[in-house]
């Protein structure tokens, strides 16, 4: 059995003395698809309805229930969630804007939100596409807090 270290044991971090910001983060993913897939999509023809609408939804509820998904993460109180697609050349590109007003950042919300609106979309389009493929999940921007702004510049 593995001692029990302070240094090593998982553990989460304390926000206490963090002074309350306006914070913001916004992330990015894609999802590959056939034109035809794409099509169907906008047009809404798909077997389970409007993909997108479902998505946006999804993508919000994911960014309110981060902190019971993942396990080191702050209940943090969510103050908006903008989820966004645009057709790209393989698919569909995904964009979530979380923001709050906390002592810790949304980075992992905006995260959450992005990843959970894009396996909607997977979800939705399987039956017309089996070779779908959900990439490049990552972080473009934060805001608020110590650390100031953060900026992803390889896009």
């Amino acid at each position: 059995m593995k001692a029990d270290h302070p240094e090593t044991r998982a553990q989460m971090v304390d926000v206490t003395h963090k002074t309350t910001t306006e914070r913001e983060a916004v992330a990015s993913c894609n999802v590959h698809m056939t034109d035809s897939t794409v099509a169907r999509l906008r047009e809404g023809k798909l077997d389970k309805g409007d993909a997108l609408e479902v998505a946006r939804i999804a993508g919000i509820m994911a960014a309110k229930r981060t902190s019971d998904l993942i396990p080191l993460c702050h209940p943090i109180p969510i103050a908006a969630v903008d989820i966004s697609f645009e057709e790209v050349s393989t698919g569909l590109a995904i964009r979530a804007t979380v923001k709050t007003t906390a002592r810790t950042g949304v980075e992992m919300e905006a995260l959450t939100a992005v990843t959970i609106a894009a396996l909607t979309v997977y979800d939705m389009v399987k039956g017309t596409e089996r070779g779908v493929e959900v990439s490049d999940v990552r972080l473009l921007r934060k805001s608020g807090g110590r650390s100031g702004t953060w900026q992803r510049h390889d896009d």
